[in-house]
């Protein structure tokens, strides 16, 4: 009889012959039997009057805003249209889902997300609602709405909360939403908006970003370009209702209104020249790339530096916002805990609405070093640039910076006639 010869195997041969793939909890308890009791901890959340349970999903009551922003958006689109179905394709615990259904009135909600061991939190939170008005998915946003677009499921609103650029997300959206439709889209990439990965803002949005002192606004004009960008490929054009901006992430939401056909024309979306020398900004038209000057110097190429192409036009609609205003107020959300905010925050919005404000804002901080003096408040500066014949407002984004089409020269040389005005009315 032979011998035989074991040899023992080496670690490596031993993990090559084993496959160890994660386990979702809910596959986990499945082979488990014993198991079942197992639940993802809780902890309950209150908003709007809702309360809901997080357990451990990602979640932020610093968005509580947005989501004020978005459910009364939907509520005037059902009002206005008669129907309102939504996708909400990263819902996280789904309070959004919730508050679209219970506030807005929503004839039906897609609560997505695609970590599946998140359902029943889900399901919890959104079975307060009466009727089986929602049902929940756990599908990569992509595929979703790429499935929708297959079976033509279109929806009214198409809500992105997503992390990163989102840009990924752009061209399916479009393809899911109805024409009329609301997208609802998000981008928490600081480093583009702010010039700092330039070649990551080309490849995300088709923008190649430079560093300026309003960067959260790039932002936000960024990603609208995104959108336009896309929706042009696919034969529509895009009018943005509203343009947030908040802090913490930080993060950058826009709500667009999806229209048939093509823009007229291109002229919002375009470039932005920067004067480092004289702090003057501008938007450039196509037509005028070969040609980029500032006034204050003959040797523009040491002091310009241009970014583009984005939106450059409006961040707001004044009519929606203020049918925005007038419904929340309806339901006593201005006379609220949380009103005060909201209220503030809409009001500025309408305010830079104004056709007549250009790109960027003034930091007050940049005015004070260019006037190499301390600033007076900046209501009496703005007071000033009124009565001036200037345009002017506040920014939701910078609480220290003004928007007008006053340039950084003029307010600089208002500053300090200001600031004479002042110190002869001390000497009396």
């Amino acid at each position: 009889m032979s011998t035989v010869s074991l040899k023992p195997l080496s670690i490596t041969q031993i993990m090559s012959t084993v496959s160890l793939k994660p386990l979702s909890i809910s596959t986990f308890i499945s082979h488990n039997p014993n198991m079942k009791s197992f639940k993802l901890q809780s902890h309950y959340k209150t908003e709007r009057a809702h309360q809901f349970d997080v357990g451990d999903t990602f979640f932020r009551t610093e968005s509580a805003t947005a989501r004020d922003l978005g459910v009364l958006s939907a509520a005037l689109y059902r009002n206005t249209t008669g129907s309102l179905r939504v996708l909400d394709a990263m819902c996280g615990c789904g309070i959004r889902s919730l508050r679209y259904l219970a506030e807005a009135d929503a004839d039906f909600v897609v609560a997505n997300d695609a970590n599946e061991d998140y359902r029943e939190i889900i399901s919890e939170n959104l079975s307060q609602v009466e009727g089986k008005r929602w049902e929940v998915n756990h599908l990569p946003a992509t595929r979703l709405l790429a499935e929708c677009y297959v079976r033509k499921d279109y929806f009214d609103l198409i809500d992105v909360d997503s992390f990163g650029s989102g840009s990924s997300y752009l061209r399916v959206a479009l393809d899911a939403v109805k024409l009329g439709g609301l997208l609802y889209i998000t981008s928490t990439d600081g480093l583009s908006s702010g010039g700092h990965r330039p070649q990551q803002s080309l490849a995300a949005y088709g923008a190649y970003v430079w560093p300026l002192p309003y960067s959260n606004e790039i932002g936000l004009r960024m990603l609208i370009g995104g959108a336009v960008r896309e929706a042009s490929v696919l034969g529509y054009h895009v009018v943005p209702l509203f343009s947030y901006y908040s802090y913490h992430g930080p993060v950058f939401r826009v709500l667009l209104q999806v229209k048939r056909g093509k823009s007229p024309s291109s002229r919002y979306y375009s470039f932005i020249s920067y004067c480092d020398r004289c702090g003057n900004t501008r938007a450039i038209s196509w037509s005028e790339l070969g040609e980029i000057s500032c006034l204050c110097s003959t040797n523009a190429s040491r002091s310009l530096v241009v970014s583009g192409p984005l939106w450059t036009g409006p961040l707001h609609n004044a009519p929606h916002l203020t049918e925005m205003m007038s419904l929340a107020d309806q339901w006593g959300w201005l006379s609220d805990g949380e009103g005060k905010n909201l209220e503030k925050l809409l009001k500025q919005m309408i305010d830079e609405s104004d056709p007549k404000l250009p790109v960027g804002y003034l930091n007050a901080d940049e005015i004070a070093s260019r006037a190499k003096l301390n600033l007076p408040p900046l209501n009496t500066i703005m007071n000033s640039l009124h009565e001036g014949g200037y345009a002017v407002s506040r920014s939701h984004i910078a609480p220290n910076a003004i928007k007008t089409d006053c340039p950084m020269v003029e307010c600089v040389k208002i500053v300090k006639q200001l600031q004479q005005l002042a110190e002869m009315s001390s000497y009396h």
